[in-house]
C-alpha cells in the first residue's frame, strides 16, 4: 500500500479521535467497522467511493483537482529549493493555507517545506524518502538527512549546524562538498552562502588567509547576486578578524567608513578607537550604541561589552581595578554560555592580559590550551 493512502488513513484516524468520534459512528452506511479500522491503519485500500465518503464526513476535502493542484505546488517547492532559487521558494509558499489542503497527501511536503519545526512523529510511517529527509533536518538530525538525500541542499544543511555547533574542522570539510556540488549545477545562492560560511569557519580559526581567500569568492559571487547583506557580513567579519590580530587601523577604516552601523558594529569602531588613540571618538561611538538595541545577544550582555570599552577608557589602570576584572569574566563567562564560539574566542585576549596582570598564569595557559582545542575541532 502505497504512503498517499497510508496518509489518508492516518487523516481519518486523527480527526475522528479530535471529534471524539467512534468507528462505527463514522464508517454507518459507508463502510464496516472492520474495513474502517483497516483503512485507518495502513492495511487495506478502500475504493475512491468509500475514502470520499468517510472525509466528506469528517468535513475534508479530497478531490482529484485539489490533488493535482498541492502536488503541481509542491513540486515546484522542491525543485525550487533544491536549484537554490530561494526567492521564487519564498513566493511558490507565501500565505499558503495549509488546511486547504490537508487532507491531501501533498499536504505532507507543504507542511515540512513551510514549517521550522518537525512534524508530529506519527506521520513518519506516511512519509518518502524525500519528506523523511526534510523532517530530519527540521529535527535537527542533519547527519541522517544527509544519507537520506544525498544533494547540495542537506550538505550545506549539514555544513550550516556544523558550523553553528562550533566545529569548524567538520564544517569546512562539509561545506567544501556543498559549494562543489551547487557549483556544478549552477546553484549561485548555495555557493555564496558555502563560500560566506567557509570564510566565517576560517575567521573563527583565526586562519585569515584562508578566511579572506573564500570571501574574495563570495565577494564576487554576492555582488553578481546583488546581495548587500551578504557583502556588509564579510566586511564586518573581516574588519573583525583584523581586530583580533591587532590590525587595528584597517579595521577602523572599515567601521568608520559605514553607515547606521548596528550596536556590536559601534562596539567595534570604538575598540578601534581606543586601540589607536582617538579616544572622543571612541567616547562618541559609545554613546551612540548604548542609545541602540541588540539584535544578535541579550541586551543586558550586549551593554556589559560596551561597559568593558567604556571602563578601559576611562581608567587608564584598569589591569589593577578588581571591578573591572569582574566585569570582564562575568561577560566572557557569558559569551561561553549564551553565544557562538567566535564571541568568546574574540574577547579572549582581554582575559589572557587580565590573568596575566593578576598573576593567574596557570589559568592563562588553561585557557589558552582549551581554546586552541576548541578551534582545532
Amino acid at each position: 500500500m502505497d504512503k498517499k493512502l497510508h496518509y489518508q488513513g492516518y487523516i481519518i484516524y486523527r480527526t475522528r479521535i479530535q471529534r471524539n468520534w467512534s468507528q462505527a459512528g463514522l464508517c454507518r452506511g459507508i463502510c464496516t467497522v472492520s474495513y474502517l479500522s483497516k483503512i485507518e491503519t495502513g492495511k487495506a485500500e478502500p475504493s475512491e467511493e468509500i475514502l470520499r465518503l468517510l472525509l466528506e464526513r469528517l468535513g475534508l476535502k479530497s478531490d482529484k483537482e485539489l490533488e493535482r493542484e498541492a502536488a503541481e505546488l509542491a513540486d515546484q517547492a522542491w525543485e525550487a529549493l533544491f536549484e537554490g532559487r530561494l526567492a521564487k521558494f519564498s513566493n511558490l509558499l507565501k500565505g499558503i493555507e495549509l488546511k486547504r489542503y490537508e487532507a491531501v497527501p501533498a499536504w505532507l511536503d507543504l507542511a515540512l517545506l513551510s514549517s521550522e519545526k518537525p512534524l508530529d512523529k506519527a506521520l513518519e510511517f506516511c512519509m518518502d524518502t524525500r519528506q523523511l529527509a526534510q523532517q530530519r533536518i527540521l529535527q535537527g538530525q542533519m547527519a541522517e538527512a544527509l544519507q537520506l538525500m544525498p544533494n547540495a541542499y542537506t550538505t550545506l544543511r549539514l555544513g550550516r549546524a556544523e558550523y553553528r555547533a562550533g566545529n569548524y574542522t567538520a564544517a569546512i570539510h562539509t561545506l567544501q562538498t556543498a559549494y562543489e556540488l551547487a557549483s556544478r549545477e549552477g546553484m549561485a545562492r548555495y555557493m555564496l552562502e558555502a563560500k560566506l560560511l567557509l570564510g566565517n569557519s576560517y575567521c573563527n580559526l583565526q586562519d585569515l588567509p584562508n578566511m579572506e581567500r573564500h570571501y574574495r569568492v563570495g565577494q564576487r559571487l554576492a555582488e553578481d547576486l546583488q546581495d548587500q547583506r551578504v557583502l556588509q557580513i564579510i566586511g564586518y567579519n573581516t574588519a573583525s578578524a583584523w581586530i583580533e590580530i591587532g590590525r587595528y587601523e584597517e579595521a577602523y577604516t572599515w567601521f568608520s567608513g559605514q553607515k547606521d552601523l548596528s550596536m556590536m558594529a559601534l562596539h567595534k569602531l570604538a575598540i578601534c578607537c581606543e586601540k589607536t588613540g582617538r579616544r572622543e571618538e571612541a567616547f562618541n561611538a559609545l554613546e551612540q550604541a548604548e542609545s541602540l538595541v541588540s539584535d544578535h545577544m541579550d541586551s543586558s550582555l550586549a551593554r556589559q561589552l560596551l561597559a568593558l570599552v567604556r571602563y578601559r577608557l576611562e581608567h587608564p589602570d584598569y589591569l589593577t581595578e578588581e571591578d573591572y576584572g569582574t566585569l570582564l569574566m562575568e561577560s566572557f563567562n557569558r559569551l561561553r554560555r549564551e553565544m557562538p564560539a567566535g564571541y568568546a574566542s574574540f574577547h579572549l585576549p582581554w582575559v589572557l592580559e587580565w590573568l596575566k596582570a593578576s598573576r593567574q598564569y596557570k589559568k592563562a595557559c588553561e585557557l589558552m590550551e582549551e581554546f586552541h582545542k576548541g578551534t582545532s575541532r
